[in-house]
């Protein structure tokens, strides 16, 4: 068993990590993404100061916001990422920009007008192409309450200030970071699909780096399409891999048991939701020694 962090495993309190600000975080990812890693950006650099490398690639099996993958190829971390993703609406998003059609997503959300009319004629049909169903989900995003994506969820009301469906709404930042992503596009590739099969084929690439962020055991029902995932499979390939993995996952006994059953470390990590509530994650990886 590898690492001197755990002890942690156990129930022992190692030094307490500070919470991080996200606003001192470079905001990248065109979401505003139910469970996005913004405010682990400072502990996945000292990882990849590490693990990661020009020579290395990054794979981000569920890909989400993105903010990893966007984080780690713009300050040249790795020198490559391949980003998974099985929701349709989201990876319809990944699919326009990184499919070299960021230039006409991003002059559509400058042109739209936002009002509750236009939201509800977006939303109400059946998008007739993948780029269609990008904006759409640009937009969805943009307006449901905390960003959230799954069927059901409800919109906005009062919002910022009072500002209502319009208060998520910044068509030039979302333009500026569109065109950011697209100016590294080449260097990342997507996959839309199952994250299984890529994580049980590709596990043993020691060129490989893994950040895995999973629907978390709990909230995953409520803010993801598709939140069930075996996570004791997950548990067992992320033991195997041979390149260096970093797993994020809620603060469950669930959880720390399956990291005990395959000898892997773990660290409590602070953070703020978005009703500003401290809460602790979990960090796993084989070795969590560099986290400082």
């Amino acid at each position: 068993m590898t690492g001197t962090r755990m002890p942690d495993l156990f129930g022992s309190t190692p030094r307490q990590l500070k919470i991080v600000n996200v606003a001192s975080v470079p905001q990248r990812s065109p979401f505003r993404y139910a469970g996005g890693k913004t405010w682990l950006i400072p502990r996945v650099r000292e990882w990849l100061s590490i693990y990661g490398g020009m020579d290395k690639e990054l794979v981000e099996p569920f890909a989400g916001g993105g903010i990893v993958t966007l984080t780690a190829v713009m300050e040249n971390m790795v020198g490559k990422a391949t980003m998974i993703e099985l929701d349709e609406d989201v990876a319809s998003v990944w699919k326009t920009i990184l499919g070299g059609e960021a230039e006409w997503l991003a002059g559509e959300i400058e042109r739209f007008n936002l009002t509750a009319e236009n939201v509800s004629s977006i939303l109400s049909k059946p998008p007739a192409s993948t780029n269609a169903r990008a904006f759409a989900t640009i937009i969805k995003n943009r307006v449901t309450r905390g960003g959230i994506l799954a069927p059901g969820v409800g919109l906005i009301k009062n919002g910022e200030n009072g500002k209502g469906l319009a208060s998520r709404w910044y068509p030039k930042t979302l333009k500026t970071r569109i065109l950011a992503i697209d100016a590294v596009r080449r260097r990342i590739r997507f996959i839309q699909g199952d994250a299984f099969p890529f994580l049980k084929k590709n596990a043993k690439r020691k060129n490989l780096v893994f950040f895995v962020d999973p629907p978390y055991t709990k909230a995953g029902r409520r803010l993801y399409k598709y939140f069930d995932v075996d996570h004791d499979l997950l548990f067992r390939i992320v033991s195997q891999m041979s390149g260096s993995f970093l797993m994020t996952y809620d603060n469950e006994k669930e959880i720390r048991k399956l990291a005990k059953k395959y000898h892997l470390a773990t660290r409590t990590v602070p953070m703020k939701n978005t009703h500003h509530s401290e809460k602790l994650e979990l960090l796993i990886s084989r070795n969590l020694d560099w986290l400082v």
